[in-house]
């Protein structure tokens, strides 16, 4: 039986952060090209990410670059000549949406489909395999069972968020940052409107409250990744190319060990990379940055999957306000507390308040300014001075762990089916002693390599000086890397076949054809299609966003949950200062629609 890899994939907004990911466990790590990803503000340079693929591939350990906004016609020689240069320095695939990727002059590197191409539909993800993508990443609103009966009808691998902040517009599919600030999220410019307070007001202006509407919690997966291997998923994906190092060290940790444990059950799955990882903290995904979680769509919909209260981090919860004397809150806890944490909670107005501890004895909070926290309140911690500490300098390492061999004057470094030989043939004295203890350490010290030993066998007589057995050590540790750094095979992309036929919904601006090669694409592959881009030829009677999370649903007012409750004024209005947006429910799709107001 062959075993399945499974992969836990990690972002990077940089190379340091990439390398930490590796460290702490990723098998695989999403970072920016120089331009044309979909974070603009999280680019790197081609020197940068060979650095990140050279101590990458040391482990086995794989890296996807970002090359996922649509694209401008004036923009496509660049992007093909970057395409070229990725390839060139090792990058394992590319992570693509805009389909005049597949017109360009293409070397022979793997593609795999982004979320922002809305791989929502068995269809979808059937085409992207025939075409020759080698992994998809789903749409982050499908259930466990969509992604079986995906799965079941195909053979690509499936890629699936498992955690981090969610979009709550379907990916690709949002527009309503171009419309109201000229920042395009397809363009990797969102400004983030989901994350505004806005009022909801019926059709007479009254409002039925100014919270944020829009606004998701963050997504955990953690209970689920079992069931997700189970489901088809391959590559597990967590969310954050703007996170800070501190959240990708946590977060990549604590899915290693999710992802390790659900595969003890599991033998005919494997992690993709090699190396064991071990830690100088307890990985806990509620001290880096949440806005509380949910596990969004896994299971159906679900109650209380956004977070109205406030787009920031809530932290973890510690417990709940006992007493309260001026800057002095007692809270009743059993978390060990820090002078400088940072804390928040929901005050009388329904907003998120912080405030920092000078000092923390105990349950014991002095605050370092006025605070107006009452008895019985919920506390918050949403910074852990001791736990960013720890992360703050080396907090993982990882090693391969390699067998030893010393037969005569050959030596052996291996593990799994990967080898390295090195037969010294230099003249020797024989050894008054029996040197193997002798030799055996020697050969062990593996120092800041990325190995350490094993089993190790010495079968001579020769006596080898110190400065020889560390060149030889030196050697094949090289050489053992070279090997495990193989690239891999060159995949088939059949971008120019043009019998596939493109599952085409609709001619409109949700294609998001931004450029002449695109256009090409869709009807090489029998979709007559003549409709530009949202960002192209922008329309005022669009639809800017199209939820899974339905705020009538949030109200109890939907009718297939609840055929009794009391309908809503409709239609419904979200205002932001001069942001004005309507509400449309698609009851048929099970969709709420966001439109201009």
């Amino acid at each position: 039986m062959n075993e399945v890899n499974i992969e836990l994939l990690a972002p990077a907004k940089n190379t340091e952060t990439g390398i930490e990911a590796i460290k702490h466990g990723a098998d695989a790590v999403y970072i920016g090209a120089p331009k044309f990803g979909a974070r603009y503000s999280a680019s790197n340079t081609i020197e940068d990410i060979d650095r990140l693929v050279k101590f990458a591939h040391g482990y086995g350990a794989r890296i996807y670059v970002t090359v996922n906004t649509i694209l401008y016609d004036e923009e496509l020689p660049e992007a093909e000549k970057l395409i070229h240069d990725l390839y060139k320095i090792g990058v394992d695939a590319l992570i693509v949406q805009d389909t005049s990727i597949f017109k360009l002059d293409l070397p022979p590197i793997a593609i795999h489909s982004s979320t922002q191409a809305e791989n929502s539909t068995l269809e979808k993800v059937k085409f992207w395999e025939s075409i020759g993508c080698e992994q998809v990443v789903l749409a982050r609103e499908l259930s466990l069972e969509d992604i079986a009966h995906i799965h079941k009808n195909t053979s690509v691998r499936l890629e699936a968020f498992v955690h981090g902040a969610l979009c709550v517009s379907y990916s690709g599919k949002c527009y309503v940052s171009q419309a109201l600030t000229g920042r395009s999220a397809n363009r990797g410019e969102c400004a983030q409107i989901c994350r505004l307070l806005f009022d909801l007001q019926d059709r007479e202006g009254h409002s039925l409250g100014k919270k944020h509407w829009l606004s998701l919690k963050d997504f955990n997966a953690s209970d689920y990744v079992g069931e997700m291997i189970d489901a088809g998923v391959r590559s597990f994906k967590i969310e954050g190319r703007l996170k800070d190092i501190t959240y990708v060290k946590n977060i990549v940790a604590y899915y290693r060990g999710k992802i390790d444990e659900a595969l003890k059950s599991r033998p005919q799955f494997k992690k993709q990379s090699f190396g064991e990882c071990t830690y100088t903290f307890t990985p806990n995904p509620y001290k880096s940055f949440n806005r509380g979680f949910t596990s969004f769509f896994l299971n159906g919909r679900q109650n209380y999957i956004f977070q109205p209260i406030s787009p920031k981090s809530f932290g973890e919860p510690i417990g709940t306000v006992s007493k309260v004397d001026g800057k002095k809150i007692w809270v009743k806890t059993a978390h060990t507390l820090n002078n400088g944490d940072g804390f928040c909670f929901v005050n009388s107005r329904g907003e998120l308040e912080g405030f920092r501890a000078n000092t923390a004895n105990g349950g014991l909070i002095t605050s370092a300014e006025s605070v107006k926290i009452a008895v019985g309140d919920k506390v918050y911690r949403n910074n852990d001075e001791a736990f960013n500490k720890v992360l703050g300098v080396e907090s993982a390492k990882r090693k391969i762990k390699i067998n030893i061999a010393v037969i005569d004057k050959t030596f052996r470094f291996s593990f799994g089916e990967y080898m390295a030989e090195y037969v010294y043939e230099g003249e020797l004295d024989k050894a008054q002693k029996d040197p193997s203890a002798y030799i055996a350490t020697q050969l062990s010290k593996l120092g800041d390599s990325i190995f350490e030993a094993g089993e190790v066998n010495v079968d001579t007589y020769f006596f080898f000086p110190a400065s020889i057995l560390g060149n030889i050590r030196r050697t094949l540790c090289e050489e053992l890397v070279l090997k495990i750094s193989k690239p891999l095979p060159s995949p088939s992309i059949l971008p120019n076949k043009n019998n596939i036929e493109f599952p085409l919904v609709s001619d409109s601006y949700l294609n998001n054809i931004a450029n002449a090669k695109a256009m090409q694409f869709y009807y090489d592959h029998g979709a007559k299609v003549s409709a530009r881009a949202f960002e192209v030829e922008p329309k005022d009677d669009a639809t800017l966003m199209f939820c899974k999370h339905c705020i009538r649903f949030a109200l109890g007012a939907c009718p297939k949950q609840n055929k009794t409750a009391a309908q809503l004024n409709e239609p419904l209005f979200l205002i932001h200062k001069n942001y004005y947006l309507r509400l449309h429910f698609n009851c048929k799709d099970c969709v709420m629609e966001v439109r201009k107001g």
